[in-house]
């Protein structure tokens, strides 16, 4: 496999943002992987699941956000998320053209993803996977973090701990039903960081990806025959 660390220009007034791409040798698809609000592209997780995917067959693009590359306690607002998770969206495309493009993102990672697709019906992705969506704060059960996926045309992964601290399993499962593109994998025993002792689920969560992406990939290549 191939790694290669890029620098990703948001825009003018928010400058870039570093980014680091691993590229298996026989690359099936191609993945951005947005980090969490409480550690960046380069926590151990996020290292772990990449390198976990590229032996998948998975290339992944991992970046900062803003906030992380300067070293900011406070987490982006969400109009400066979603230019980021654009520009490196754009960045995937320009990097694998012929490969198919998946979105991705840990905790506040994947909802500010989900956010962007919610706002910009980006043809070019094939779907989305969440590793720990965040649905609420710990000890504060509601749903409204999940409203705007009913406005995302693609398909959805999410994969959730058991016992995630930001999304009850009851409330997590009530959001996913009424998402028709959505199917929900249940990690037993998991918390929010998909810890459970000494248990590691980073295999797990590669494996359940490529299991995921690979089905979708044959589905787009039936539709498209059909179509043809």
């Amino acid at each position: 496999m191939k790694k290669r660390s890029l620098s990703v220009k948001v825009s003018p007034a928010i400058g870039s943002v570093s980014a680091e791409s691993i590229v298996p040798k026989e690359a099936k698809a191609v993945m951005t992987l947005a980090h969490g609000a409480g550690a960046g592209m380069n926590h151990s997780f996020m290292v772990a699941l990449s390198a976990s995917l590229a032996d998948a067959g998975i290339a992944t693009l991992r970046f900062n956000f803003p906030f992380t590359e300067n070293k900011k306690g406070r987490p982006d607002t969400p109009a400066v998320a979603h230019q980021t998770i654009g520009a490196v969206v754009h960045k995937a495309m320009k990097l694998f053209p012929n490969l198919p493009l998946f979105v991705a993102g840990k905790s506040f990672g994947g909802r500010m993803t989900s956010q962007y697709m919610a706002n910009n019906n980006n043809d070019g992705v094939r779907g989305i996977i969440f590793y720990g969506f965040p649905l609420h704060a710990p000890g504060k059960p509601s749903i409204e973090r999940g409203d705007h996926l009913k406005d995302i045309g693609s398909p959805m992964l999410f994969l959730q701990g058991s016992k995630d601290e930001f999304a009850t399993w009851k409330l997590i499962t009530k959001v996913c039903s009424k998402l028709p593109l959505a199917e929900l994998v249940k990690i037993e025993g998991a918390n929010h960081g998909f810890k459970a002792g000494k248990k590691d689920f980073i295999k797990d969560l590669a494996e359940l990806t490529n299991d995921w992406i690979r089905i979708i990939i044959i589905k787009n290549q039936l539709i498209y025959q059909n179509g043809s």
